[in-house]
């Protein structure tokens, strides 16, 4: 929860200092948010993207920030307390008698494992086909991470397009009133400052918080591998519980709940 509410703090924190002085400085609504400005910059942007990367992973993007402002959680103790209680369910009752208590590993991954343990999987069979899905998961996840870095290439591109164009109309009335020729040069560089800014408040942060959940979604994962590992080896309970918690950060790995 906490994760989530700071980056979205982070982006109101953002929004406010920057449209804050803006503002303050005694900039105007109208001059800020102008329809042809944000056309160029948001719309060409989204037209770059999906020329690049086709509109089936285009369309993916508002669910990938959904995700990015709202990860998925992954409780590591939890999730080592059931890979215990398998251990000792497992040397006590055998194998088998572990599918009762799967479910307290939460999450589908280790559970697939489980499982395979279960079928009679050999050790180093396990270990390829984790390894093969969490090498899939990554270029995966890489895969869409590139999107939003791609975007945040774009949108500063299409800013100064959107410049230009400004500035040709106003070069192409010059002669006229020149209060008017003024404003004209304003509302040109309005397009700069909604690319750079869409770049650096939106698509390069989202891509650094989808790197996030990667990393998390990827140690859950290898810690998965390593109590599955541990309870094909028929290793003790103690044994699990301290080959998973030195997988931990050092600060992490006080306060276990059994």
């Amino acid at each position: 929860m906490f994760k989530s509410a700071g980056s979205l703090y982070g982006l109101f924190l953002g929004v406010a200092a920057i449209f804050g002085a803006y503002f303050i400085e005694g900039g105007s609504f109208g001059a800020l948010f102008l329809l042809p400005a944000m056309l160029i910059v948001f719309g060409g942007t989204f037209s770059a993207t999906i020329i690049g990367v086709g509109y089936n992973k285009f369309k993916r993007i508002f669910s990938l920030m959904k995700m990015a402002y709202f990860p998925p959680k992954y409780d590591e103790k939890k999730l080592i307390s059931g890979f215990v209680i398998l251990s000792q369910k497992s040397r006590q009752e055998g194998i088998l008698a572990m599918e009762g208590q799967i479910p307290k590993l939460m999450y589908s991954f280790p559970k697939k494992m489980i499982h395979m343990i279960m079928d009679g999987t050999d050790m180093d069979s396990l270990e390829n086909i984790a390894m093969g899905e969490i090498r899939a998961t990554e270029n995966r996840h890489y895969s869409n991470i590139s999107i939003f870095n791609k975007m945040g290439g774009y949108a500063p591109t299409m800013g100064i397009i959107g410049t230009v164009m400004g500035l040709i109309m106003t070069l192409a009335n010059a002669g006229k009133d020149p209060t008017t020729l003024i404003h004209s040069i304003a509302s040109a560089f309005i397009a700069t400052l909604w690319g750079i800014l869409s770049a650096n408040l939106l698509w390069l942060p989202i891509a650094d918080r989808l790197k996030e959940c990667h990393l998390e979604e990827k140690q859950m994962m290898e810690l998965s591998l390593e109590g599955v590992m541990a309870i094909h080896s028929g290793e003790i309970p103690s044994i699990v519980k301290s080959r998973l918690m030195s997988l931990l950060p050092q600060k992490e790995q006080g306060g276990f709940v059994k």
